[in-house]
């Protein structure tokens, strides 16, 4: 069996910037073992698997070790290769997921996801991040549906942050975002992952259905500009509508390949 694959970095306009997710379209579901068997081969954070149904696709994300409920980045890579390579004709694409309906517009060569907020509520944080902030100065510590959101001073506490990644894979969330304000953009983050198999994810677009209404709140505005600090960085635009979150992006095509499977 032959199946095409392509690697794109999502959230950037250069190649080796943004967060690389692999796509891998199918035609029809393979066995969850092969999916998760392909993005262990892979090693990206996210590799992303869609098959088309009558209203659009139904996508699935997988890191290297586990099945994910939400991945912005990818999901942005899968409709970078639908609208660019597959031709796909019109300016929407609906997805089908495990975390419900998701959409992504298209518009010149920005790509908007737009996803349900995450609902978060403040939090006291767990002795294993406490115990990996030895020395940072926290401000504030949230815990949304799957992560925990910890608010630092100033960009430049983020920027510099040094974690305990063995003590943080030791706390019961997907993972862990750092933010603050931003210099230059409303506010930054950076997003640290290891019980998922992901030390650090370059850019994290679903950590930003936390992020958008936190800082929407808090500097009492809608649209919004991000970055996400890590090695290779990413920029976005955002903006908080009722009990959604616009994601947008760009993307570059990377790699396109072959898959051979026995």
């Amino acid at each position: 069996m032959k199946l095409s694959i392509y690697q794109i970095d999502a959230f950037t306009d250069k190649l080796f910037g943004g967060n690389p997710a692999a796509i891998v379209p199918l035609a029809e579901w393979l066995p969850d073992e092969t999916m998760l068997n392909i993005a262990a081969e892979n090693n990206l954070a996210e590799t992303a698997f869609y098959v088309p149904t009558e209203s659009g696709f139904h996508i699935r994300w997988f890191t290297p070790t586990v099945e994910v409920d939400l991945c912005g980045h990818a999901t942005l890579a899968a409709a970078y290769v639908i609208f660019n390579i597959e031709k796909y004709e019109g300016q929407t694409i609906l997805f089908e997921s495990r975390s419900g309906e998701l959409i992504v517009d298209c518009k010149e060569d920005w790509l908007t996801l737009n996803f349900p907020v995450d609902l978060y509520h403040i939090a006291v944080p767990p002795p294993a991040l406490m115990e990996s902030l030895t020395g940072t100065d926290l401000l504030e510590v949230y815990k949304g549906k799957t992560d925990y959101l910890v608010v630092l001073e100033s960009e430049t506490a983020v920027r510099d942050l040094e974690f305990d990644i063995i003590v943080l894979s030791t706390i019961p969330a997907r993972g862990i975002i750092v933010t603050a304000a931003g210099d230059d953009v409303d506010f930054v983050s950076r997003f640290f992952a290891p019980q998922s198999g992901i030390d650090e994810d370059p850019v994290t677009g679903s950590a930003h259905t936390t992020l958008i209404p936190y800082w929407a709140e808090k500097l009492d505005k809608t649209k919004l500009t991000a970055k996400q600090l890590s090695r290779r960085g990413g920029y976005l635009k955002c903006e908080l509508s009722g009990d959604r979150v616009f994601i947008g992006g760009q993307a570059k095509l990377y790699l396109k390949g072959e898959i051979l499977i026995d």
